[in-house]
């Protein structure tokens, strides 16, 4: 079995935004990582936060 951290999983999902793709973080755990992946590269996005999880979408 493969283990994914959330730490890989968040600079995945950076990587993908970078791309241009929107990305999705299903808890506020990944989420806090993910903000903190995109300050630290200087990437600016619009961050979408519901009930059920934060959309962040590249500007």
């Amino acid at each position: 079995m493969y283990i994914y951290s959330y730490h890989q999983l968040a600079r995945d999902k950076v990587n993908r935004i970078k791309l241009g793709y929107s990305a999705y973080a299903e808890t506020e755990s990944l989420a806090s990582l993910i903000k903190r992946e995109l300050r630290a590269q200087n990437i600016h996005v619009y961050e979408d936060v519901t009930d059920i999880g934060s959309w962040f979408i590249p500007e």
